[in-house]
């Protein structure tokens, strides 16, 4: 069973409490939180950060969406021999084998697109990494202030339902912050990669449903990401995303079993896709623009560079009399550098202006390590086109679900929101989404 424990400096908090205190009508604090515990189902015991005013069991109507994310999976790699249960949820729902992650191919904006169905010059998230001109340094977008436009999650808060993120990645719990009812803080998180394995995810996943049971939950499963960065047999063997890709879809298959012998599945729509896909390059196929730059008196030391793997943002930090002619060097520098695909102004990719002045991909089997070669060493990255295709299907017993289906429309990261939203009947968000409902 779930229980609420007190917030510090109060005594004798309990799920009958907080009946008592906010009525059955009353909307939930999401501005104040309790710790909740919640018991899994193999006896470990895990805490909810959950909003002060929602009982433990609180949910509106039987409908239930799951939105899992296979961080970084490519479409190829589901199959019925390496991961047959995301295979049969495929096979069985619709899918859609031309979907797309959105520029810039990382893994938070995409996230944030899923959740906010609009593009980065709205949400105000470009990309994972940007440098900060207020503070002078490069940083993650990890911050809840860093999302400036409303989420399906906070949308379906405030129209009565309940939601719930489980999120892998210590960035990703960061820059959704409070916005669900119910949130697992990503535990025990490995150092290096800050995520938490995808069993541990799992299990919290397991015992959110179980126990707190949210109308929506927004799932990150960080290990096929992980393992791809850092697996030296690829581009061709791959060996550790390989077992990485059999763990995840032994989670996934776990999640599918709950859903089914709780009976919840007849009124579930499980949305399974991924955030970008993933790259691999050989050690001498690397991008530094720095040195390039550096080589150009008129740019040395007045360029800024936000390293995202396959992209590169550029930010001229040199007087502003300047910028125009500057960026227009900084652009013919990096189009004559080996390894370089294309130079685009962040508005054209519709990214925020905390993109800076450039954006810069690299070719497939290249990736970028600025601002010294030594800075970026692993091989497998995204954020360049060659990363854009993913898996995208939709299952679940729920009759909106369509049987055995396959579209050839475009499927985007940016058309989870929306779909969501009509699948609880939900409407358009101000201003309207930039992506389209599925069903």
């Amino acid at each position: 069973m779930a229980h609420i424990q007190e917030p510090a400096g109060r005594v004798g908090w309990s799920v009958e409490r907080s009946r008592a205190v906010c009525g059955p009508r009353t909307r939930p604090d999401l501005s104040r939180r309790s710790l909740l515990t919640a018991t899994g189902a193999a006896g470990a015991t895990f805490l909810f950060s959950s909003a002060l005013g929602v009982p433990a069991y609180a949910a509106k109507g039987r409908r239930r969406v799951y939105v899992l994310v296979v961080d970084g999976c490519k479409p190829g790699e589901i199959t019925s021999e390496l991961t047959p249960r995301l295979a049969s949820l495929r096979h069985a729902g619709r899918n859609y084998p031309r979907a797309r992650s959105m520029p810039v191919m990382e893994t938070i904006p995409n996230h944030v697109m899923m959740m906010t169905g609009v593009r980065p010059d709205r949400s105000g998230v470009p990309a994972n990494s940007i440098f900060d001109r207020g503070t002078g340094e490069v940083r993650d977008m990890d911050r809840p202030t860093d999302l400036v436009f409303p989420t399906v999650i906070e949308r379906l808060n405030r129209a009565g339902f309940t939601t719930g993120t489980v999120l892998s990645k210590e960035y990703l719990y960061g820059v959704f912050g409070d916005r669900a009812t119910h949130r697992w803080e990503p535990s025990p998180v490995i150092p290096v990669s800050g995520h938490a394995p995808d069993v541990f995810t799992m299990d919290a996943a397991l015992a959110m449903v179980e126990e707190l049971d949210p109308n929506l939950v927004f799932v990150n499963l960080g290990d096929v990401d992980r393992m791809g960065h850092s697996d030296f047999t690829g581009p061709n063997l791959q060996l550790a995303r390989q077992l990485a890709l059999a763990e995840t879809d032994l989670q996934v298959g776990r999640f599918v079993d709950m859903l089914k012998t709780s009976g919840r599945w007849r009124h579930s729509a499980v949305i399974v896709l991924a955030d970008h896909s993933m790259d691999w390059s050989l050690p001498h196929q690397i991008v530094n623009l720095h040195s390039a730059f550096e080589a150009v008196p008129t740019l040395a030391g007045k360029v800024q560079i936000a390293d995202n793997g396959g992209a590169d943002l550029l930010y001229w930090t040199g007087p502003r009399s300047g910028r125009a002619a500057a960026v227009q060097k900084m652009r013919e520098v990096a189009l004559a550098t080996a390894g370089v695909l294309s130079v685009h102004s962040p508005a054209s990719q519709r990214l925020s202006s905390l993109a800076g002045d450039l954006v810069v991909y690299c070719r497939a089997g290249w990736r970028f390590s600025d601002p010294e070669y030594v800075d970026n060493p692993i091989p497998g990255n995204h954020g360049h086109p060659a990363t854009e295709p993913i898996p995208f299907f939709i299952g679940g017993g729920s009759d909106r679900v369509p049987r055995r289906t396959s579209s050839s429309r475009l499927a985007r990261t940016l058309d989870v929101a929306p779909t969501v939203g009509a699948l609880f009947g939900l409407g358009a968000p101000r201003g309207g989404y930039d992506g389209r409902t599925l069903l």
